[in-house]
């Protein structure tokens, strides 16, 4: 499925209701705060079962694993952006400058560490959207991405519990985007058998790509160069 990300639509039931683009039994997978050790193991499961997600790396992660955020392109996936350090853009000690800057060093750093422009794709850290930032997304039409079905691996204490969630939740909703992170063990573990349990389920995973990538702004591309 290619995305025209003009004007920066939102998708994901639980934040953006004017999108309805996936019919019954389709998911979307989305992996959230890599690049990480973990990710590796992520990429092969996916590979096994020849299988497309879209993934919402950190910036700073990305400045510490170049070489594993390259395998994720390299993969064939989509790569958007999570900010630059995971901050929370929602919180009041972040003025709407620092919101911005979040932003596109995220999206310069992805850039710099891949050798080339990341899809405009973004996932808020914990959700956490703000409306001059929405507002700022949208005049760089960059798309913003919530969730349908939360995976909740971050609080799992086993692959089991995040193979559990996610089937529950989904099986009850029919369809969705579905949130993992690929930097938690437990999801690297859980999967490979999360994808047997989508086949077996008839559900079928849609690949998600931008209709062109993000043109990020030179001042930010500038910044990541000399501060590493």
């Amino acid at each position: 499925m290619i995305i025209d990300t003009k004007g920066g639509p939102g998708f994901g039931f639980l934040q953006y209701k004017q999108f309805d683009f996936l019919g019954d039994k389709e998911v979307v997978l989305t992996f959230d705060d890599g690049p990480w050790p973990t990710t590796p193991a992520v990429l092969k499961a996916l590979a096994d079962e020849c299988t497309k997600a879209v993934f919402f790396p950190i910036g700073l992660h990305s400045t510490y694993h170049p070489d594993i955020l390259k395998q994720v392109a390299a993969a064939g996936h989509t790569v958007g952006a999570h900010t630059w350090s995971h901050a929370d853009l929602h919180s009041k000690k972040l003025g709407e400058q620092q919101g911005k800057d979040e932003i596109e060093k995220g999206f310069s750093a992805i850039k710099m560490a891949l050798g080339a422009a990341p899809a405009p794709f973004f996932r808020y850290p914990g959700l956490a959207h703000t409306q001059p930032t929405l507002d700022y997304l949208g005049t760089r039409n960059i798309a913003m991405f919530s969730v349908d079905i939360d995976s909740l691996d971050f609080k799992s204490s086993s692959p089991d519990q995040v193979i559990n969630t996610v089937m529950t939740k989904l099986d009850k909703q029919g369809k969705g985007i579905i949130l993992m992170h690929d930097l938690q063990k437990n999801t690297a573990q859980a999967l490979p058998r999360i994808l047997r349990r989508l086949k077996a389920g008839g559900y079928k995973v849609v690949e998600m790509k931008a209709k062109a990538p993000l043109e990020t702004l030179p001042e930010y591309d500038a910044l990541m160069v000399k501060d590493l």
